[in-house]
């Protein structure tokens, strides 16, 4: 089941739980529909990244891009927080004719079954304006960063607790 949308509301990243056992969602609001996927935080991290990249990209060729202001949003995920779908692969484009990035999600679940397949269709797919997508890239950072603190040493996450640091034979930090 295939799902378009014409216009994006809203699209962001967003987590439930403490750092160390957040769990991260993102979610697309067009007028009254809203979707609410599951993925990783390394596909958050991804997404937005080569989002950015994109974005940078295009800018180079067309400077109007790079003046267009964002509105941040840092309102929570609207409720009730329901998992449609968990998120496996995703798919991003720029369409130059209407200057808005596509962006295609599949399900977890097709995954292994698609590949290498041609006609297979996305879950859902949407498109963001420059101004949309740049505050995705904005709020996303700001989510993945609120995580736990990096150890100076080995880099690896700090618990509350702390950790068995590799870097320093075994002691905790």
């Amino acid at each position: 089941m295939s799902q378009n949308f014409e216009n994006v509301d809203r699209f962001v990243a967003g987590t439930v739980g403490q750092p160390g056992e957040r769990q991260f969602f993102l979610q697309i609001r067009s007028g009254k529909r809203l979707i609410t996927a599951s993925l990783e935080k390394a596909q958050v991290q991804a997404l937005a990244e080569r989002i950015d990249i994109l974005l940078k990209q295009i800018a180079k060729d067309d400077f109007s891009i790079s003046n267009i202001k964002i509105s941040i949003d840092d309102q929570p995920l609207e409720q009730p927080i329901e998992n449609d779908f968990s998120i496996g692969a995703i798919s991003i484009a720029w369409e130059s004719e209407i200057k808005v990035v596509v962006v295609e999600f599949y399900a977890i679940n097709d995954v292994d079954s698609t590949l290498g397949e041609d006609d297979e269709e996305p879950e859902i797919t949407f498109a963001l304006t420059v101004a949309q997508a740049k505050s995705f890239v904005s709020r996303s950072n700001a989510v993945v960063g609120a995580g736990r603190l990096p150890c100076p040493f080995c880099g690896i996450p700090i618990d509350p607790r702390g950790h068995l640091c590799p870097r320093a034979n075994g002691y905790r930090r």
